[in-house]
């Protein structure tokens, strides 16, 4: 896929109200999604052969405020507990258990150790694992089962 068809990709993306799109031909596929927090790129991510990050401007509202009727995410005005905060480390969905019929990795009140699985984000159907970068108790999960997430957004505070 070239750039130009992947430039007429952002520009349809800019003028529709879609907060992310993907496209396939063939093997290749480009998903271009946009993303709340200011200055954050739109990330275009090709399965093959390459990753291209084009810049592009902010939505009006945001995906997650669009669909609660213009509220705001509950990271963004609420202060967040005491501890280390793990953020996403890129867009996808959130999953707290490895499989619906499986026991959630951890939970409020839990102690975990550095490296411990806490959840894991689906994304282009690859599902990586969010780890505990510090040992510590679960104070606040502040996301849910099955949720979308953006990058760099609060999911977990460790005490």
């Amino acid at each position: 896929m070239d750039l130009r068809k992947i430039k007429k990709l952002i520009d349809l993306l800019e003028e529709s109200n879609l907060a992310e799109i993907e496209i396939k031909e063939g093997e290749e596929s480009v998903r271009l999604a946009r993303t709340p927090r200011g200055g954050a790129p739109l990330a275009a991510q090709m399965a093959a052969p390459h990753t291209v990050h084009v810049p592009a401007p902010m939505p009006m509202q945001s995906p997650t405020e669009a669909a609660t009727g213009g509220s705001a995410p509950a990271d963004a005005g609420e202060s967040l507990p005491d501890g280390h905060v793990v953020r996403a480390p890129m867009v996808g969905t959130f999953y707290a258990s490895p499989a619906p019929d499986k026991p959630v990795f951890v939970s409020v009140g839990q102690t975990v150790k550095a490296g411990e699985t806490l959840g894991i984000i689906e994304a282009m159907k690859m599902f990586n694992p969010i780890e505990a970068d510090v040992s510590g108790t679960v104070v606040k999960i502040l996301v849910e089962n099955g949720q979308p997430i953006e990058f760099d957004q609060p999911l977990f505070v460790i005490g």
